[in-house]
């Protein structure tokens, strides 16, 4: 599990072990290898945000080398489906074929514009983007509120850290 502390508000983004082997598993690592992507969802515990699932690629999402354009009816499909189980939608990830991800213009627009359409109690979408390079080092995490980007850090791994769940 990767925790990032969410800048003084007190509250932490825990991203579960099956959600970093998802990561994992589409890191672009090969020249022919598209860019992909999905969905994250998480279960609230006070201050605790429990990032448990990551959805994505899907057949019907349009996939480049430098490009990911993911199916948006399947997308909310997901969405509606996971909220009965008390699973929130809280942002979208993608990979990128770069060692440490650097978000695009279209990314930063497309998280701003998704934060702003949607109905939701949330302060900021979460923006996962995965680079090549072993994760953390290789894993931009950053929170988006509809006009600014805030990038989080990991904090250090410890002894006592909460246990992972899944």
């Amino acid at each position: 599990m990767i925790v990032y502390p969410v800048g003084t508000s007190g509250q932490t983004l825990l991203f579960h072990a099956k959600v970093i082997g998802w990561f994992e598993r589409h890191q672009q690592l090969r020249w022919w290898q598209r860019e992909a992507g999905g969905q994250l969802f998480a279960r609230f515990e006070g201050d605790v945000i429990h990032v448990v699932e990551a959805t994505g690629p899907r057949r019907t999402d349009r996939r480049g080398r430098s490009s990911y354009e993911p199916d948006r009816r399947a997308e909310q499909r997901e969405i509606d489906e996971r909220f009965p189980l008390g699973l929130h939608f809280i942002g979208d990830w993608h990979t990128h074929p770069e060692d440490h991800p650097i978000p695009s213009y279209l990314d930063l627009r497309s998280t701003a514009e998704g934060v702003r359409r949607s109905h939701h109690v949330l302060n900021a979408f979460v923006m996962a983007i995965v680079g090549r390079v072993s994760l953390p080092s290789g894993l931009l995490i950053s929170l988006h509120d509809g006009v600014t980007q805030h990038d989080l850090r990991p904090a250090p791994p410890a002894f006592g850290n909460p246990p992972d769940r899944g």
